[in-house]
């Protein structure tokens, strides 16, 4: 159940990605990729890490059925990343936020739903 639910929130994210036009189809190079930075900060915005890190990775442990992360805390940093995008946002923190209770039992909010 957990499975279907994180992947219904994943698509969800990605879809709010595009909507906001911040989906990108050029995929950041293998060294900002390998970056050790939490989030990849150091080496490319948070839209890029989510359609190029954390949206496979998640994807690759539903197929798989492998433990999902249960200390998971990405919406803090996602209001901070967005911020200049203003209330055009609230949809996709707000799936992010979503995505940070399913898996660790905690909704770091700030920003009204």
């Amino acid at each position: 159940m957990k499975y279907q639910q994180t992947q219904a929130i994943l698509q969800a994210i990605e879809a709010e990605l595009r909507c906001l036009q911040l989906w990108t189809e050029l995929p950041p190079s293998a060294a900002a990729l390998a970056s050790q930075a939490p989030f990849c900060c150091d080496t490319m915005p948070l839209q890029q890490w989510l359609q190029y890190v954390l949206l496979p990775r998640m994807q690759a442990l539903i197929d798989a059925r492998l433990p999902l992360p249960t200390q998971i805390s990405i919406c803090p940093i996602a209001e901070e990343a967005f911020t200049d995008l203003g209330a055009t946002a609230s949809p996709l923190i707000n799936r992010i936020a979503d995505l940070d209770e399913l898996l660790s039992g905690r909704r770091e909010q700030k920003i009204a739903r």
